[in-house]
């Protein structure tokens, strides 16, 4: 995997959903060889470090990106008063693949592959969307995810799927194993040694990024990728 040091811009776009309008932040290389939506977890947005972090990292590989915001500002706002969307599942899942159809709709990203980057609760709602859009997205990343909330929608899931967990992230490493059990599909567990659910570890977030690059190198690129794009 070829790494540039140069980032590209990053542009603000809106993605319709239903009645709704939801921001992102897609950045685009100068040959890209795919895409990877983000789906951020409960109680963080578009703006979340961490997710920043591994995009600029995949950016580097040769990959747009598109950090979304599942909630609406509004519903954000609510949301840290009363907690009623950040476990919706079904929602937040609804949303993503809207955002996926729209990815395969604009110009820019038509022709790219498409791959999903899910977080906490976003993993659920990316194997929901993975599970609704199989012939669109082709492959999936987990990291520190909540798999399990996917329920009936994980059998389904075709693209193939990496989970990333921390070590020391015990209760949500037994709930992505069990997780893994129902996947039907290429998948792998990975387990970053000494890493607690954020990965705040010094190196913990790298090895994360690394090895969701290494999946999506293999899964998601495809021959002849930056000559169709």
């Amino acid at each position: 995997m070829a790494e540039s040091s140069r980032l590209p811009m990053e542009t603000t776009v809106t993605i319709p959903a239903e009645a709704e309008t939801l921001s992102a932040t897609l950045a685009i290389p100068e040959h890209p060889r795919g895409v990877v939506l983000f789906s951020h977890g409960s109680g963080s947005s578009r703006f979340s470090p961490r997710n920043r972090y591994v995009a600029e990292f995949l950016q580097q590989l040769g990959l747009a990106t598109v950090l979304l915001d599942l909630l609406t500002p509004q519903e954000e706002n609510q949301d840290l008063r009363t907690g009623q969307w950040r476990f919706d599942i079904d929602l937040l899942g609804g949303r993503l693949v809207l955002a996926a159809d729209w990815l395969h709709q604009d110009e820019r990203t038509a022709k790219l592959p498409l791959g999903l980057f899910g977080a906490s609760t976003g993993a659920a709602a990316a194997l929901v969307a993975a599970a609704e859009r199989p012939q669109n997205i082709a492959a999936v990343v987990s990291r520190g995810g909540r798999p399990d909330l996917a329920g009936n929608a994980l059998p389904h899931v075709k693209a193939p799927t990496l989970l990333i967990v921390g070590g020391q992230d015990l209760a949500v490493l037994d709930l992505n194993r069990e997780a893994l059990k129902r996947l039907d599909v290429e998948k792998k567990l990975e387990i970053i040694p000494g890493a607690t659910h954020l990965f705040e570890e010094p190196g913990a977030l790298l090895q994360v990024a690394r090895r969701a690059g290494e999946w999506f190198d293999q899964y998601l690129v495809k021959p002849g990728a930056i000559e169709a794009a």
